[in-house]
């Protein structure tokens, strides 16, 4: 499986099969994404030791100003005002919290981790 993939399904980075979260959140519920201390499928510990997705704030900063260029280029050709182009801007960037949350740690977690290789 490419790994692209694997990480836009939220799989585990040794295996590729096993979930990284068991719990996708809802914002619209205010339901926060739980995510595995290890991978159900092979065991694998995704958080190496404590603070270590302390770096994965940076990915999500990263995916923010991404997104935040893109809506802004969209809304601009939209809208005039530069008053409703932020205020959608901030209401994106609220929706976009948790998927960044998952998606930041995710990438995170790929970063430090080998794909395990079947011997078999």
């Amino acid at each position: 499986m490419n790994r692209v993939v694997s990480v836009l399904k939220g799989k585990c980075p040794k295996c590729e099969k096993g979930e990284v979260f068991s719990r996708k959140g809802i914002i619209l519920l205010f339901r926060a994404p739980i995510m595995n201390e290890k991978c159900p499928h092979c065991k694998h510990t995704f958080e190496i030791e404590p603070g270590h997705f302390i770096g994965a704030m940076y990915i999500s900063y990263g995916l923010i100003v991404g997104e935040s260029i893109l809506f802004y280029l969209i809304l601009s050709n939209l809208f005039s005002s530069l008053s409703i182009i932020i205020s959608l801007l901030f209401f994106m960037m609220f929706l976009m919290s948790f998927i960044n949350f998952r998606y930041s740690r995710i990438i995170w977690v790929y970063f430090f981790t080998s794909k395990q290789i079947d011997k078999s």
